[in-house]
């Protein structure tokens, strides 16, 4: 990578965020740039200057309000970071929208669908052309987003699909939750297997383009499954948090991805489960009474 290096996490006020923006800048060199985004100013700002003040802290930190939903924004960002400093070295896409059990998937499904999937199409679009060699472009995703996890009836839709087609597929999908004909089309009823899936397959979708450019440069564009990690958002989920990593120790899986000397052909465009690289074809498709969140 670049001696002076900039990298970005979203949703990175708490949790897997916030762990991934203090390991970033405890494992980067003081002329490095840390960007710690989210929605909500007073939070980005407290969460920066706590970042800062951590004794292993050794890059610079700063807070940049980013709300993931808005592409436009997305757009904006990856510019100014172009004009700025000539593009970025490390972007982690990693912010979702916080769920309830007791809440309708339905209902949630816009906010839910914007936050993960239109703002992983806005990321990978904007940032992938500032990406410099050597770069790393990550999605945190989860263990659900393998192709097997849905309907058969469905895996054309995203095997093999360009980013486009990802895009109109997870619009179709959409539609379908507000028309009430999802099921009926064979879309589960929890949001996150599709969500997670098309993750996936966007992140396959723009690697299948910059593959051979990116081998030979030493770049990675991958999605990542940190596994069960201990936060607000999963915590509802679960009855059990006996074997949950807590966000810094789920952090360094992904953080050594971005600091490998090498990137491993086998890793890329693929979805990374610590270091190793999931089926893409693996799974079955969830029953719909488990109510749960597959880390």
């Amino acid at each position: 990578m670049n001696t002076s290096r900039i990298a970005l996490v979203t949703g990175a006020n708490q949790g897997l965020g916030r762990a991934l923006v203090e390991g970033l800048a405890a494992r980067m060199n003081p002329d490095d740039l840390v960007l710690l985004t989210g929605r909500n100013h007073q939070r980005v700002r407290d969460a920066a200057r706590e970042v800062t003040e951590l004794p292993g802290t050794r890059a610079r930190v700063e807070g940049r309000v980013l709300d993931v939903s808005d592409a436009d924004a997305i757009v904006r960002l990856a510019e100014d970071l172009r004009v700025r400093f000539g593009g970025v070295d490390v972007v982690i896409s990693n912010a979702i929208a916080r769920l309830l059990p007791e809440e309708s998937q339905a209902e949630r499904a816009d906010e839910f669908i914007d936050v993960s999937n239109t703002a992983t199409h806005a990321i990978l679009r904007s940032f992938g052309p500032v990406l410099r060699p050597g770069g790393r472009l990550l999605v945190v995703a989860s263990s659900l987003g393998t192709l097997g996890h849905l309907n058969p009836r469905l895996h054309h839709l995203f095997d093999r699909a360009s980013l486009e087609q990802v895009e109109h597929a997870v619009e179709s999908w959409r539609s379908a939750l507000h028309n009430g004909t999802a099921q009926e089309a064979g879309w589960p009823l929890w949001l996150n297997v599709p969500s997670k899936v098309a993750q996936v397959a966007a992140v396959r979708a723009v690697a299948a383009e910059r593959h051979e450019n990116d081998l030979a440069d030493g770049t990675l564009i991958a999605a990542v499954c940190p596994g069960m990690v201990d936060t607000a958002t999963s915590r509802p989920w679960f009855s059990d948090y006996s074997h949950a990593q807590s966000p810094a120790r789920a952090a360094e899986a992904l953080l050594d991805l971005v600091f490998a000397d090498h990137v491993d052909p086998a890793l890329y465009g693929e979805l990374v489960r610590f270091g190793k690289a999931l089926d893409w074809y693996g799974g079955t498709p969830p029953v719909e009474q488990d109510r749960m969140l597959t880390p």
